[in-house]
């Protein structure tokens, strides 16, 4: 029983690390794409913000088993990027 609970132990460690791992990329990624939106000028912006939403549009419509929760996380996400950018 001690070694399944430590083999147990052993394997939530290794899940926080890559949870940790993963976090850290998405930050990553989030500081780039934020500093790359800044330097777009309006037109780009907007171009950018449609090429975004028909290929959403077009994911979903694809894939109609898609739970609309996470259709509607990612979305919101990919707004807060977009409009509400990192300071």
């Amino acid at each position: 029983m001690k070694n399944l609970i430590a083999e147990l132990l052993v394997r939530l460690a290794e899940k926080e690390e890559e949870s940790k791992e993963l976090v850290a990329q998405v930050e990553a990624l989030e500081i780039v794409v934020t500093a790359l939106v800044r330097k777009l000028d309006n037109a780009q912006f907007q171009q950018i913000t449609r090429s975004i939403t028909t290929a959403l549009d077009t994911a979903t419509e694809a894939t109609p088993t898609i739970n609309s929760e996470d259709s509607s996380l990612l979305e919101n996400y990919i707004q807060r990027l977009l409009h509400y950018p990192r300071q």
